[in-house]
């Protein structure tokens, strides 16, 4: 089985450790996180390093996946991709096996499709997002990279979510809209 590092150790982290037991495609080799966590585990899993051991760290493994997580701004993740991808890290997709993907979905490097999430025919997400439990992307729409879908919200058909945006829990989108670049969009809102 191939392994792969989790950049990241904050909550988010263990919702990824989660997903990625269930996927069974990778063994987790261990966590990079901060520098004050090192030699700590998390559900099971030790943090190995932190930012400045990514070079080193890309000598001994091919993958990782971001596990770091996003609501103000997607300026920390977009970091670490850039840094990563520098590396020479392949970053692949992550799609729970709780969750339906339309093969006629396109889903990029890095992004991770959390438990129980929809993803309808001729949907593009891009790369470095979180597509989070129980969202519902319909047919036609295009997520940009390094976007964030929260909890159990809907992004109807045909619309465009701009790069680096964030969609609350249970945020509901009309048909056709473009969301614009670095949206942030509270929970519960209804975006027309």
């Amino acid at each position: 089985m191939k392994e792969i590092l989790l950049i990241g150790d904050g909550g988010h982290s263990k919702s990824v450790i989660d997903v990625l037991e269930q996927e069974s495609q990778f063994k987790i080799a261990g966590i990079v996180g901060n520098s004050k966590s090192i030699g700590s585990i998390i559900l099971g899993y030790k943090v190995i390093g932190d930012d400045s051991d990514i070079d080193k760290l890309s000598k001994m493994y091919q993958y990782a996946i971001i596990a770091v997580g996003q609501i103000h701004t997607p300026e920390t993740r977009i970091k670490i991709f850039n840094l990563l991808m520098k590396s020479g890290f392949i970053l692949p997709s992550i799609i729970s096996p709780r969750s339906y993907v339309s093969k006629h979905a396109i889903i990029g490097s890095g992004s991770i499709i959390m438990h129980d999430v929809i993803v309808n025919a001729n949907v593009v997400i891009g790369d470095n997002c979180i597509i989070n439990s129980k969202v519902l992307i319909e047919h036609d729409s295009i997520i940009h990279n390094h976007c964030h879908i929260s909890t159990s919200a809907t992004i109807n058909g045909n619309v465009e979510v701009g790069e680096g945006s964030f969609v609350g829990s249970g945020a509901v989108t009309n048909n056709s809209i473009i969301i614009k670049k670095n949206s942030f969009i509270k929970a519960g809102a209804l975006v027309k």
